[in-house]
């Protein structure tokens, strides 16, 4: 008599229902608001959060900022970039950066629904997952690689030729936590292909 299985039939479609709630949620808040934003519908980005190069006062007063070309820098290390009334090219730059990590997150997240629904089978043991998790290990690591430098070229091409650019440096800090975790997803991915190819083997035997 086999073992009955902790997974049942509802918890995939709990399981789905989540992943489809939250591919919904990135694709409205992610992708389709800034993107209104960017062509004017909506009130669009205006702040970009950066690095300076000296220390500049937290704002208090008119003077209490550093303002040009119709932006103004205010804050200390870690400040706001913003923009009084930024043009087609500059919303489209400041939404940049969010609008290519929220596609490459609805494609991890599509994926994932797919995989979840290998489950009402019973097996996630599948060729199809093992490729899933490898385009998913892979989706993190340029994730982890073209979000800080996309922040970094799209920050400079906005100040290039104003007084911000000299308060205003290129920099890019990236973190080794997703690349960490692209290369477990990626060993994962390697997992699930040898145990399909491993299942394809015994079954051949029987």
């Amino acid at each position: 008599m086999g073992a009955k299985s902790w997974w049942s039939r509802t918890d995939s479609r709990l399981l789905e229902a989540a992943l489809g709630l939250a591919t919904l949620l990135v694709g409205v808040f992610g992708v389709l608001l800034p993107a209104l934003g960017v062509v004017g519908l909506i009130d669009p980005m205006d702040t970009r959060e950066v690095e300076t190069e000296a220390a500049t006062r937290v704002p208090g007063t008119a003077t209490d900022a550093v303002a040009g070309h119709g932006m103004t820098l205010a804050g200390s290390h870690q400040a706001d970039l913003v923009f009084a009334h930024p043009d087609l090219g500059q919303r489209l730059l400041l939404a940049l950066p969010e609008l290519v990590g929220s596609l490459l997150l609805l494609l991890i997240l599509a994926l994932l629904l797919q995989m979840a629904r290998t489950l009402r089978g019973g097996d996630v043991f599948v060729p199809k997952n093992a490729r899933r998790l490898s385009v998913i290990g892979l989706t993190v690591l340029v994730q982890a690689v073209l979000g800080p430098a996309l922040l970094a070229i799209t920050t400079e091409m906005l100040v290039s030729g104003t007084s911000m650019a000299d308060q205003i440096p290129f920099s890019a800090t990236f973190t080794g936590e997703y690349v960490l975790l692209a290369f477990l997803v990626l060993a994962l991915g390697e997992v699930f292909r040898r145990g399909a190819r491993l299942r394809a083997d015994t079954e051949g035997l029987v």
